[in-house]
């Protein structure tokens, strides 16, 4: 069993930066890929990355690839994503997610998910 929980959302300007944290719990962190994905009002949920350790590679969404970074911190049990030069469009509630046998873009492949936190970009 895995728990996650994110932080560090908030409101911030067009051009503006955030970093969320999701914190998991158990041992077995580092075996795990880890996404993030987001779902805004009216709208299904969708990928914006991911991070699978175990073979090295992230991924991204056209969408955001070049803006957001993704990265873990093992020791920590932590993965974070990175935010920069966010857009009224990226605002949504951003979820972390965590699964063994994962489609990294197919939502429904993970297995844990945090609650969510909110992300909201000015104009």
């Amino acid at each position: 069993q895995v728990q996650l929980v994110e932080s560090g959302g908030g409101l911030v300007e067009a051009g503006g930066s955030l970093r969320l944290s999701c914190a998991a719990s158990g041992r077995t962190f580092s075996s795990y890929t880890m996404g993030w994905f987001r779902q805004a009002p009216g709208k299904e949920r969708e990928f914006v990355a991911a991070d699978t350790w175990s073979v090295g590679s992230t991924y991204y969404a056209d969408s955001v690839k070049g803006r957001f970074t993704i990265s873990r911190d093992n020791a920590k049990n932590t993965v974070y994503l990175q935010m920069n030069s966010l857009k009224p469009e990226d605002t949504a509630v951003y979820y972390c997610a965590a699964g063994i046998h994962t489609i990294v873009v197919i939502s429904t492949t993970y297995d844990y998910w945090g609650q969510g936190t909110q992300v909201t970009v000015s104009s």
